[in-house]
C-alpha cells in the first residue's frame, strides 16, 4: 500500500531492520526505480525485465527473486510494516473504524507527497494496464487481511469475521475505485479529496439524489 509514516511506532511494532533486510529493500526500491523510469520513457508494454535488470544493474534472475513478474514491481511496495505500526499506535480507546480510517488517510496524503509521481503512475496502469490492475487486485486483497488481523489484535474481534472483513476490504475497494477514478479524470482532482469522498460513502452510504 502506499506510504505511512508520522506516529512513533508503538511498543510492540516491529523492530528496525537489519541490515540484511535493508540490503533487500535497497535492492527492490532501485529494481522499482528504475521500471518506473523506463516504463515513463517507453511504455509498459515495451519495458521488458531485462531492461529493468540492467538498469538497475542487476541481474534478471535477480528481478525474478524478488518480483515474480513484471506487475508485481509496479504493485508493491514497502508500506505494510510501517502502516502496522502507525494501526498500532492509534490511542487504544479509539473505535477501530477511525483507527482504520486515519491510517488509510496517512496513507494516501504521504503517497502524494513523498512519491508523487509514481502515485500517478501507478493509478495510470492501473488504468491502462489489466494485467496490472488484476495484480493490484490481489495484492490490495492481501494487505485486507494483513489490516483485519491487525484490528483483531487490537479489538480482540476475530480477524475472518464478518464485520471485520467487509468493512477493511470495503475500505481498500474504495480506493481503488477512487485511484482509477483519479486517472481517468486525468489526475486532475486531488486524490486525497476523492479518497476521503470514498471513505464517507462507505461509511454513510451515497449522498441523496436531488429530488
Amino acid at each position: 500500500m502506499a506510504a505511512v509514516t508520522g506516529a512513533s511506532p508503538a511498543p510492540d511494532a516491529p523492530p528496525s531492520p537489519g541490515l540484511r533486510e535493508r540490503k533487500k529493500i535497497r535492492t527492490r526500491e532501485a529494481i522499482r526505480s528504475a521500471a518506473y523510469a523506463l516504463i515513463e520513457q517507453q511504455g509498459y508494454d515495451s519495458t521488458t525485465v531485462e531492461q529493468i535488470a540492467e538498469r538497475a544493474e542487476v541481474s534478471p534472475s535477480t528481478v525474478f527473486r524478488y518480483f515474480p513478474a513484471k506487475e508485481d514491481i509496479v504493485v508493491t511496495d514497502e508500506y505494510d510494516e510501517p502502516l502496522l505500526a502507525e494501526l498500532a499506535a492509534r490511542p487504544a480507546g479509539e473505535p477501530w473504524t477511525d483507527s482504520v480510517r486515519y491510517v488509510i488517510r496517512e496513507a494516501v496524503r504521504l503517497a502524494l507527497t513523498e512519491q508523487p509521481g509514481t502515485t500517478r503512475l501507478r493509478a495510470r496502469l492501473m488504468l491502462e494496464v489489466p494485467a496490472v490492475r488484476a495484480r493490484m487486485r490481489e495484492t490490495l486483497t492481501g494487505t485486507g487481511r494483513t489490516l483485519a488481523e491487525a484490528v483483531a489484535g487490537r479489538t480482540g474481534l476475530a480477524p475472518e469475521g464478518l464485520e471485520v472483513r467487509v468493512h477493511v476490504m470495503s475500505l481498500i475497494g474504495g480506493l481503488l475505485e477512487a485511484a482509477l477514478y483519479w486517472a481517468e479524470h486525468g489526475h486532475q482532482e486531488d486524490y486525497a479529496d476523492l479518497a476521503d469522498r470514498a471513505i464517507d460513502v462507505i461509511e454513510h452510504g451515497p449522498p441523496a439524489g436531488k429530488s
